[in-house]
């Protein structure tokens, strides 16, 4: 850790894993747009081997960072980084967001006028396409009764154009960690990220643990970022099919009443295996396996 630690208002933690040239890309982006007093941003490096952490003291040096021994995956190596941030909000921002101009300022007003609200996401687009939504968080997330995840904006692999059809704030199943905005104290209420998960699906376990303790999760459309998706394991990845579908069943274990949890996993044990033949009819037996 370079530098103290001392108590900032907002922490933007951006956690890295061989991501040097993607923080070359938009780290300037993210500084230039997020200034202001009690402000911090922080990298927690996930034991890089890309020279991260030495381009960000010759290039970045205003930038805090944390240097974790070795990759953690998405849930722990954010738990092990929050643990040594002090600050009243955090802000979870993937080393591929690239935010609009005056995108923080929705997030806290709408945080400070709202107490019973724990997390909140801005609008998602596409970075590539920056007038539809992007995959990973959209305009807020939710999950149907059979457990599969779902975004205003994105269901499956449809993605709409962004015509201001969700432009207003309102309560979601979940939040995208993409670029999550969460009380520190409800960070810590809930444990954080289940590390079991590794990467995927971590954020909306979380979020869910957050409103079954009582408490609020929202998207503020107000606050805009740009996504470039897909930077660490592409769609398609077997080992990213494996997480999401493992890290999914996971969740409802934990989350679900019981009594709802059979139903649910019996339909689950047919659509999954129905999922696998897909895969398999598409040639992707990495994915079907």
């Amino acid at each position: 850790m370079r530098g103290v630690l001392p108590m900032h208002t907002l922490a933007i933690v951006i956690l890295n894993w061989n991501g040097r040239d993607m923080m070359r890309r938009f780290l300037p982006t993210v500084l230039a747009r997020s200034g202001g007093e009690g402000v911090a941003v922080y990298v927690a490096d996930n034991g890089s081997t890309d020279g991260s952490l030495d381009m960000l003291a010759r290039e970045f040096p205003t930038v805090r960072t944390i240097a974790l021994p070795c990759n953690y995956g998405f849930a722990e190596g954010y738990n092990r980084a929050l643990a040594q941030v002090q600050a009243r909000y955090f802000v979870l921002l993937n080393s591929d967001v690239e935010p609009a101009a005056g995108w923080l300022a929705p997030l806290l007003r709408f945080m400070a006028d709202n107490p019973r609200v724990a997390a909140c996401q801005p609008k998602v687009l596409a970075h590539a396409r920056p007038t539809h939504f992007e995959y990973a968080g959209a305009a807020g997330g939710y999950v149907d009764r059979l457990g599969y995840p779902f975004c205003r904006g994105r269901v499956f692999d449809c993605i709409e154009a962004d015509r201001g059809q969700y432009d207003e704030p309102l309560p979601v199943h979940w939040a995208t960690g993409a670029a999550l905005m969460v009380r520190a104290h409800a960070w810590r209420q809930v444990g954080g990220f289940d590390p079991r998960f590794f990467a995927h699906m971590e954020e909306i376990d979380f979020c869910w643990r957050l409103r079954l303790a009582g408490h609020a999760v929202w998207c503020v459309p107000q606050s805009v970022v740009y996504h470039v998706g897909g930077a660490t394991l592409p769609q398609g990845n077997p080992r990213k099919t494996y997480l999401n579908f493992r890290n999914n069943l996971a969740m409802l274990h934990k989350c679900l009443p019981t009594a709802r949890l059979r139903g649910v996993v019996r339909a689950r044990w047919w659509l999954d295996r129905l999922a696998a033949l897909q895969f398999a009819l598409k040639g992707d037996w990495g994915g079907a396996k």
